[in-house]
């Protein structure tokens, strides 16, 4: 038997591949659900994703396993709607005109990172359509020196840096070149007439985790299932041990697949991940009424919230039973910020209080749910040198014969994660087991 530690989407991934190519696969999960980051709230109709999920046009795999399940139909491309709130003004960034008007920046600040965005380096004059297409290439390279290098000044300082701050805070100095290349490759598929390309499921991202659940067969998945021992004998994988609510389990196994968080793996293996991750505080607000037309807002002030999504101008609040759903999002880099040690009713007091400032015409009142989701390892860091910490499939050379790793320190999930990301680790620790039995 190969035992899986987690069932997350890439838990039941390779669960789903490796069971195709004739292994006999069980999944331990933890908690009492399955998804992982995934995992949903139930509203007056469609369930919604406790943090905010759309799909890139990059991302490939997903889709292939979506056909694969019988949900490609499912799958809709729609028009997510972004804008940039700078000096008290929703400014929209979509088409190639709003861009054009964006106050914020000089006409060849935009040229320059419109050029950058469609991957073109125009430095010296001779415009080069493959500078950019090896990443690890900028692996070392702050981002504000790769920025102003290869766009202008303005632009770091008016566009990028801000996005920076909300996303990793005092970290934001650390992160690489490399990250952000393809954070603009990852969101790169554009409509300069409509606006960005993202796809979301019919019904959310639920029924897609239930597809894949169903694949695998719910028989052979356990949750409530914690894994606290992992043994070798003869530097090789030998037993699982599992706390359960009806007492522990010992299994025996050919191999095992860890598809989680590092420190997971370090408490089963003393394998030690050096990547740092930063946590994230995600509000969910059900509304009566709508605070902007915009899908994704992002907020070039010093906000105690990096971004303002709401769902349904992406997504019909229809499916919602009629309500207006609000996320909104922030990153901390460690339990000490203050967001992360207040209670919920203090962090929707401050943010919305921040809201109310920027929307003068917005109503708390409006308000008719509000919950709040912690994760602690929601992303990784993704420092300069990173590739250099990232954890191996195969772990053989370094914890023993038979034992992989597929979480979120995985290199599938670099230089940007994603659930695609957890696919395609999944599918490449499949494909290692495979070739050795």
């Amino acid at each position: 038997m190969i035992g899986i530690v987690g069932g997350g989407i890439a838990g039941l991934a390779a669960a789903h591949r490796l069971q195709k190519r004739g292994h006999d696969v069980r999944i331990f999960e933890a908690a009492d659900s399955l998804g992982g980051l995934a995992a949903t709230y139930q509203t007056k109709g469609d369930d919604i994703e406790r943090y905010y999920h759309h799909l890139s046009k990059s991302e490939e795999t997903i889709v292939e396993l979506a056909d694969e399940l019988g949900l490609r139909d499912d799958l809709e491309w729609r028009i997510g709607k972004n804008a940039y709130y700078v000096d008290g003004v929703v400014h929209p960034l979509d088409t190639a005109w709003q861009i054009a008007a964006y106050p914020h920046m000089s006409f060849y600040d935009k040229f320059r990172l419109g050029m950058l965005t469609l991957g073109i380096d125009v430095r010296g004059g001779i415009p080069d359509f493959d500078a950019y297409n090896d990443l690890e290439t900028y692996e070392h390279t702050p981002i504000e020196d790769f920025v102003v290098e290869h766009t202008t000044r303005g632009v770091y300082d008016n566009f990028v840096d801000p996005l920076l701050d909300g996303k990793f805070g005092e970290r934001k100095h650390d992160v690489s070149a490399a990250w952000f290349l393809g954070r603009v490759r990852f969101r790169g598929e554009r409509d300069l007439l409509r606006g960005e390309i993202l796809g979301y499921f019919d019904g959310g991202f639920a029924p897609f985790i239930d597809a894949l659940v169903d694949a695998v067969g719910r028989e052979n998945i356990e949750t409530g299932a914690r894994v606290t021992e992992l043994t070798t004998n003869d530097d090789a994988v030998d037993t699982l041990t599992v706390e359960t609510s009806d007492g522990t389990e010992t299994h025996e196994v050919d191999s095992v697949v860890v598809a989680a968080m590092p420190n997971v793996l370090e408490d089963l293996t003393g394998f030690q991940c050096d990547i740092d991750f930063q946590g994230a505080v995600c509000g969910l607000a059900t509304m009566s009424e709508s605070l902007m037309d915009t899908y994704w807002l992002n907020i070039a002030h010093d906000a105690p919230f990096g971004s303002l999504i709401e769902h349904t101008n992406f997504i019909p609040k229809e499916r919602y039973g009629g309500d207006h759903l609000l996320y909104i999002a922030s990153y901390v880099q460690g339990p000490e910020e203050d967001l992360w040690q207040m209670s919920d009713e203090e962090v929707e007091d401050v943010w919305f209080s921040e809201i109310e400032s920027m929307f003068p015409d917005f109503d708390r009142s409006s308000i008719t749910d509000f919950k709040v989701s912690r994760n602690p390892r929601a992303g990784p860091v993704y420092e300069r040198g990173y590739l250099d910490l990232v954890v191996p499939y195969d772990l053989a050379d370094d914890v023993a014969e038979g034992v992989y790793y597929a979480g979120m320190a995985s290199k599938a999930q670099y230089p940007e994660r994603s659930l695609n990301g957890g696919i395609v680790a999944g599918y490449e620790v499949a494909d290692r087991i495979d070739d050795k039995h």
